[in-house]
């Protein structure tokens, strides 16, 4: 898409009443830097998204193929968006009902350039959704993260933040960008947590704080040892 184009869209898009969408929506400042990042990935190939609103016009102007998980719970998050003149149904897949059940049975066929997580937001759902999609993403494309200041959503931006899978472009009001990075995949069905960086540090903190001692022993056994072995232990903090 051109940059007039482009402009066209989000203009459109800016116009759109303030109850067009009862759920929230995303604000201009968000839209533009969403508009930026995938018109720098342009040609786009595949994209997907969790929740409905008005980045799902977006996608569909940016993008062949988008597939939205969602499900309408009488805020109009489906109606709103796909009675939209905005959208081109044409390259819009809707995958209608609860990720929680969506995502595990949906035969997922390929990698995604743009990946926008903003489905559910209790705990553990959106983590979750990053299982299905982040093995998905391919090398150098995008994954968005929105409502970050919601602090199990905040946790979830913390620890991608600290992992070698990803590296943060920006964050603008509460969505982040990621760019997946050329980081070996952390194997989905094996663990691996020493391997990511959130582990890594406050683990490593951990260490140097307690001692290679008390990271290994319960307080109520450390204060039966007597003080030549804690010596030998506090060697390794």
């Amino acid at each position: 898409m051109h940059g007039i184009e482009t402009r066209a869209i989000l203009e459109k898009l800016a116009a759109l009443p303030e109850d067009w969408h009862l759920a929230g929506m995303a604000s201009e400042r968000v839209l533009k830097a969403f508009a930026d990042e995938c018109v720098r990935l342009s040609p786009l190939v595949r994209t997907a998204e969790t929740g409905s609103r008005k980045t799902t016009l977006l996608f569909s102007s940016l993008s062949p193929r988008h597939t939205v998980f969602a499900l309408d719970t009488g805020n109009r998050s489906i109606s709103a968006a796909m009675e939209s003149s905005l959208l081109d149904p044409s390259v819009v897949e809707l995958v209608e009902g609860p990720t929680q059940k969506t995502l595990p049975s949906y035969s997922f066929d390929g990698e995604y350039d743009v990946v926008l997580i903003d489905g559910p937001h209790g705990y553990p759902f959106p983590d979750l959704e990053y299982f299905y999609f982040y093995p998905r993403v391919r090398k150098g494309g995008l994954l968005l993260v929105d409502d970050i200041h919601i602090p199990s959503i905040g946790r979830m931006y913390r620890i991608l933040k600290a992992c070698d899978m990803w590296r943060l472009i920006r964050t603008v009001d509460n969505m982040a960008f990621f760019e997946r990075t050329d980081a070996p995949l952390l194997d989905p069905y094996a663990d691996g947590w020493w391997l990511q960086g959130y582990n890594r540090r406050l683990y490593e903190r951990g260490l140097k704080r307690k001692g290679l001692l008390g990271a290994l022993t319960p307080k109520w056994l450390r204060r039966m040892f007597p003080a030549s072995v804690k010596r030998f232990f506090s060697r390794f903090a």
